[in-house]
């Protein structure tokens, strides 16, 4: 491992709004100490949950904490070195309605309780292309979501994954009767636009570069 890595690794240590502990450590406790009370123990506020599941280098998890202070956003990955840049800025920039979880998104029900999240922002995942029962919008993880989702909670999906986006609209959230509210399969050359456009990801920005269109899902369980 890189002394790059490693720096980033410890420095993780040190933010206060970066929660990281092994499986083994939260099945074998009480559970997470913050489950099910986020907003009166952490935000120290009653105001909406949003997520970012994989949220890499945290870019959008915290323009979005910037662009909606009144809601606080919490960035999901199991990459830490990734995290640190989005968590590092969200230090120094003292943004207080910012916290990162490395863990895996399978085992997110140990991290918040029935109700607790609002929305959820899935942006730019693997498609798993060879395995459909690991892609993130598939119906094992759409369960997941339920469990912590308010009543009516919104989902966002964007992807460069033309294949991901047919498989989540048309297999998915048609054959099983969810609520779409919006849809496109070239969200840059449609009029949708608000925080779906106005913050990019890192990955965005590249796959833009080469010409690639990004589609957008928003849905409700």
């Amino acid at each position: 491992m890189g002394k790059d890595k490693l720096r980033r690794f410890a420095e993780n240590e040190t933010f206060p709004n970066m929660f990281q502990y092994k499986y083994e450590d939260l099945k074998n406790s009480e559970g997470f100490a913050l489950k099910g009370s986020w907003k009166k123990n952490f935000f120290k506020n009653n105001n909406p949950i949003v997520l970012e599941l994989g949220c890499g280098k945290g870019e959008y998890t915290v323009g979005l904490a910037k662009q909606y202070p009144n809601k606080n956003f919490i960035g999901v990955d199991i990459k830490g070195a990734r995290m640190w840049r989005g968590c590092k800025t969200s230090v120094e920039e003292k943004i207080n309605n910012v916290a990162f979880v490395r863990t895996h998104i399978q085992v997110l029900d140990m991290y918040f309780a029935e109700n607790e999240v609002s929305e959820i922002w899935i942006t730019f995942p693997d498609p798993q292309l060879k395995k459909p029962n690991k892609r993130l919008t598939s119906p094992r993880f759409l369960d997941l979501y339920s469990k912590i989702l308010i009543e009516k909670g919104i989902i966002h999906l964007k992807t460069d994954s033309q294949e991901l986006y047919d498989y989540t609209l048309n297999e998915v959230l048609l054959a099983h009767k969810k609520t779409i509210l919006l849809s496109t399969n070239n969200l840059y050359g449609s009029d949708i636009l608000e925080d779906v456009i106005s913050i990019r990801t890192f990955y965005e920005s590249i796959y833009l570069n080469q010409g690639k269109p990004i589609t957008y899902i928003k849905f409700q369980l």
